[in-house]
């Protein structure tokens, strides 16, 4: 049988509930792929170039490190390049947090939908074997007297075929969602770090007053 006959019959047993589930999966299918390709396009993770920029200006070398971050393609560089440049102006801190949340923003677009499918696709599932497990039963009430087991049996397991899709629709969601989640966990962190990195450099530091040396008895 093709892989196109097994989804019609499919189909047919799970009915109007089991045809939402497949919509569903393509839709979660078509965000995943979107955002693998925002979340390559923009650089998450490799941050190899801003990183040995950011060590640079940390190190004083303020010249060098522009250089360096201008051959970044990060969707960082271009907020920390401006950071570099308007050194001292006030306010900078709090324009530079909403630049870094407007764009982490952009990188969570999707995750609310990929959320819903994870939670609904399980309920979806259910309900289709309950409304199937009705319907098994009034089969067997309409058949009187000369109950056949087979019938109830035949019910009971195209009632659960809902849940199984159901299932089979959450759980890669849940795993995409929560992988997607991390990578965007661990950009907020370097983003964090870098923004204070660029605005409280190391050579700004006020060096460590030197403790007394203890006195020898």
């Amino acid at each position: 049988m093709s892989s196109f006959g097994a989804m019609r019959e499919i189909l047919a047993l799970g009915g109007p509930v089991v045809a939402i589930l497949i919509v569903m999966s393509v839709l979660t299918l078509g965000v995943t792929l979107y955002k693998l390709w925002q979340f390559s396009a923009s650089g998450v993770g490799r941050h190899r170039v801003l990183s040995e920029s950011l060590a640079i200006w940390d190190a004083g070398d303020r010249q060098a490190a522009r250089a360096r971050i201008a051959e970044s393609h990060s969707y960082l560089a271009p907020l920390l390049e401006s950071a570099m440049m308007a050194q001292g102006q006030p306010g900078l801190d709090a324009r530079l947090d909403a630049e870094a949340g407007l764009a982490l923003a952009r990188l969570e677009r999707g995750f609310r939908f990929l959320d819903t499918v994870a939670q609904i696709a399980p309920l979806l599932g259910l309900f289709g074997t309950v409304l199937g497990m009705i319907e098994a039963f009034q089969s067997l009430q309409g058949a009187g007297s000369s109950v056949d087991p087979s019938l109830l049996a035949g019910g009971i397991w195209v009632a659960l075929l809902t849940t199984a899709v159901g299932l089979a629709v959450a759980m890669p969601t849940s795993m995409i969602l929560a992988w997607f989640e991390s990578r965007t966990a661990r950009e907020r962190v370097f983003a964090d770090k870098a923004l204070q990195t660029v605005l409280v450099p190391g050579q700004t530091l006020p060096a460590a007053a030197e403790s007394p040396a203890p006195a020898h008895a």
